[in-house]
């Protein structure tokens, strides 16, 4: 059974930040980091004092973290980034509401005895001689200390305290990974019992010593069960404090999800059932677990669901049923046509979801290439006088100030140009977007003719049905926020971003079928009215060529057919080292190579068209782990270790252009290589140079691994390959939510077929039809029960046994 645990985190904005620049702004952008593994930084934001991000993580990590802390920094050109302030959430605060957490949160001071990381490996005996007690305290080694000096490394001592005495271990000079292997003795002396603490610190020639944290063990501890094993070091004990307001706040949205993922066959049951759901009447139905999920996921569950479903249907080939099905369900229950898909319903969500796994790389191809003139032309386009700013051309013109006029027109001219490629790209794209799109357009498409076949609605809202999908829900979410949909990499300036606001208004319009022009306050849009409502026919036309697809069932292979293993799930340039070969001087320099990852392979090459390709088997590879910047004094550099036929480790460098980009294919090779057995435990996060290893400093070449691996830290990604388990796994527990009202409602009323008819006017054969399957659903979700009963009694067995030891 496996264990799993994400965190779903959401980088929503920044209010009130100190200004760091002499502009009075600053240049915000936010790290996020899980204990000591940095998973993400968001993009910087421009001079901006309340900055927005939006930005939303799925991280995939072990059941055992301990905090998730949040770093503003100010970006620097010039020298080193500042840093603003911080937010730490320990592992217990964010499960004490199950719903997550979604508040603004003042800024702390980062202290820098505070910001700790690492392990020590300790092994305590309590001993008795004819002197009295002594505790010998064998302090092995530690490993992920928090860098200290400039050179990204430490010098680092332990210090031992046992009541009123105390004893130092060696300095170790330039590491992060000290082996001590040194053992301390202390007396015991009059009094109480005293608990054991154990300190790191930095030793440094000038100055004070810096603090690398410490653990502490209580009396009771020590006498009951030594501590014998790797322990988490932590900051001195102080309550952190915020800043009361003078640093800013960050407003964050996260919630931890943990649950244990049990063996396929345990789901197919459920499984079974909700694809009978999906082939029955949805108008009646009211007891099959779609029916219930419908009615009581509200609110960010209800998205995360909707992603859940849409991936599993995908698996079993079903995703055009899935969909048919919602859709069946939300047009009976609509009456003005007007009002249909505009809620947040599990329709809306799982269209809107199953739009992105299906349809983010056809969505790339058609908006990139105009988004991306519309960042590097940087272009002024105002059209709203009241945030018009006329001085702006006086630099570049001999003849002063343009008036209001000339600078609308101008304006216009601009929009009107990234418009008509805009909508160039869209309508000419129907061969390209996805045969599974294009199907599940169509069923929609005849949903509604079905359902309002008045003549009065058969002009608009056919089309406004797909169109409020593909052109309200797609196209200008994304040219608004095209970070969010992977179009760009940084957000957009503030003069970028309003341009890119007026050209999503505009695509709204036009997805509308410019059905609301005119309306509203924003009556200054008036002179892109013709152009827009040009543009309505042009889309009518798309529209109806969209859906003009011949079959009815899902296109491709079934079975997890979304992403085969031959398929490339991430590719780019990368800058690759070589593992230095034994007896050889550093003379190999990291070289510009193209990197593909498939299912299968890591394949390098000098370029995207050369035909002479070195590839890895990605079924050879046991780690994937970054490497510290003092191994090469380089950053954002990560190794794959991989294992030859003769059982001999090898190692290849590769260097990425920032700490995003390394994430990403850190978070891709760790899933790629999920599967791989005999994966390393650990590893050297340094390089073997100059005859041992910057980390460790050990000099033999086949030493064993200083610090531990990260295999199961991974990023959630659009593209991930599909996991039925887990995603049957959370439709089981959302199931769990409605059990007893579904109890109450079918089976345990003992008028219930009086009131149910009276309600829904049922007859006692669909009445019969429901109790039937409501009483499957509730009997499958006992089976379940009892599963995950019987793997925690033997987790709990396990547990019994006692730690195997360091």
């Amino acid at each position: 059974m496996a264990k799993s645990s994400s965190l779903n985190v959401r980088v929503v904005e920044g209010r009130a930040l100190p200004a760091k620049d002499v502009s009075g702004s600053s240049d915000p952008y936010c790290l996020v980091k899980v204990d000591d593994e940095v998973v993400a930084r968001t993009a910087t934001v421009w001079r901006s004092l309340g900055p927005f991000w939006g930005e939303e993580y799925t991280v995939h990590l072990p059941l055992d973290f301990h905090q998730l802390a949040f770093y503003v920094l100010d970006e620097d050109t010039v020298g080193h980034d500042d840093i603003i302030g911080k937010i730490s959430l320990s592992r217990e605060a964010i499960i004490a509401d199950p719903r997550g957490i979604d508040s603004w949160i003042n800024l702390s001071r980062v202290d820098p005895d505070a910001e700790v990381q690492g392990e020590i490996c300790l092994s305590v005996q309590m001993l008795e001689d004819g002197q009295g007690r002594c505790l010998r305290c064998h302090v092995l080694q530690a490993r992920d200390l928090a860098p200290r000096d400039i050179s990204g490394t430490s010098d680092p001592f332990a210090r031992v305290f046992w009541g009123s005495q105390s004893l130092e271990t060696s300095t170790i000079k330039k590491t992060r990974f000290p082996h001590w292997d040194e053992v301390l003795e202390l007396r015991e002396m009059p009094g109480a019992p005293s608990p054991l603490r154990v300190e790191l610190w930095d030793w440094d020639m000038v100055g004070k010593n810096d603090f690398l944290g410490m653990v502490e063990f209580s009396p009771k501890t020590l006498q009951q069960k030594p501590p014998n094993g790797w322990f988490r070091l932590l900051p001195f004990p102080r309550a952190e404090e915020d800043s009361g307001g003078n640093l800013g706040a960050l407003r964050v949205k996260v919630r931890l999800i943990e649950d244990r993922v049990l063996p396929s066959q345990y789901y197919q049951p459920l499984v079974e059932l909700l694809m009978e759901s999906v082939l029955g009447p949805a108008e009646e139905d009211t007891a099959s677990p779609l029916a219930l999920l419908e009615e009581l996921t509200l609110g960010d569950c209800r998205q995360d669901l909707a992603t859940k479903l849409v991936k599993l249907f995908l698996g079993w080939g079903l995703a055009g049923r899935f969909l048919d099905y919602l859709t069946r369900r939300e047009v009976a229950r609509t009456m003005d046509p007007n009002t249909l898909f505009r809620s947040n319903s599990l329709a809306s969500k799982s269209m809107e979801q199953f739009m992105k796994l299906v349809g983010m790389p056809y969505l790339q191809e058609v908006l990139k290439p105009v988004i991306s003139r519309v960042f590097e032309e940087k272009k002024y386009m105002e059209l709203d006088p009241c945030k018009m700013d006329l001085g702006r051309t006086r630099r570049i013109s001999f003849k002063g100030a343009p008036s209001e006029e000339q600078m609308r027109e101008t304006s216009l001219g601009l929009l009107t140009g990234y418009l008509g490629s805009i909508v160039d790209a869209i309508v000419g794209s129907v061969g390209r977007c996805p045969p599974a799109m294009r199907l599940a357009f169509k069923q929609l498409h005849r949903r509604v003719e079905e359902r309002f076949p008045q003549p009065e609605h058969q002009q608009d809202v056919k089309y406004l049905a797909i169109s409020g999908f593909l052109f309200l829900r797609f196209f200008a979410p994304a040219i608004l926020t095209p970070k969010l949909f992977d179009l760009r990499d940084q957000h957009a300036d503030p003069q970028t971003s309003r341009s890119l606001l007026l050209l999503a208004k505009a695509v709204q319009s036009i997805g509308n079928l410019g059905q609301q022009l005119g309306q509203g306050k924003e009556l200054w849009m008036a002179p892109l009215h013709p152009f827009l409502l040009q543009s309505v026919s042009r889309v009518r036309d798309f529209l109806d060529r969209l859906v003009d697809v011949d079959g009815d069932e899902e296109a491709g292979i079934p079975a997890r057919a979304l992403f085969p293993p031959s398929a490339i799930v991430r590719e780019g340039y990368l800058l690759k080292r070589k593992e230095e070969p034994a007896g050889l001087a550093t003379r190999f320099a990291f070289k510009k190579r193209y990197v593909w990852l498939s299912g299968e392979t890591l394949s390098f090459s000098k370029s995207p068209e050369c035909q002479t390709r070195h590839s890895i088997p990605v079924s050879h590879i046991r780690a994937v782990e970054r490497v510290d910047e003092g191994a090469f004094q380089l950053p954002h550099v990560m190794q794959v270790v991989t294992q030859d036929g003769a059982g001999a480790l090898h190692t290849t460098y590769l260097q990425c252009k920032n700490v995003n980009e390394l994430n990403q294919w850190l978070s891709a090779l760790r899933k790629a290589s999920a599967p791989n057995p005999d994966k390393l435990a650990a590893c050297h996060p340094g390089a073997f140079r100059s005859a041992r290893w910057t980390c460790c400093l050990q000099a033999e070449r086949s030493a064993a691994g200083c610090s531990r691996t990260h295999s199961a830290v991974t990023l959630g990604d659009w593209s991930d390959p599909l996991d039925p388990d887990a995603e049957a796994q959370m439709v089981y527990r959302q199931l769990l939510l409605g059990r007893d009202q579904l109890r109450l409602k079918l089976l345990e009323d003992s008028n219930m077929d009086t009131t149910l008819e009276a309600d829904t006017g049922a007859c006692p054969d669909v009445l019969a039809r429901q109790r039937a399957a409501a009483a499957r659903l509730l009997e499958v979700l006992a089976d379940l029960d009892r599963a995950h009963e019987e793997f925690q009694q033997q987790e709990r067995g396990k547990a019994a046994l006692g730690p195997l030891g360091p």
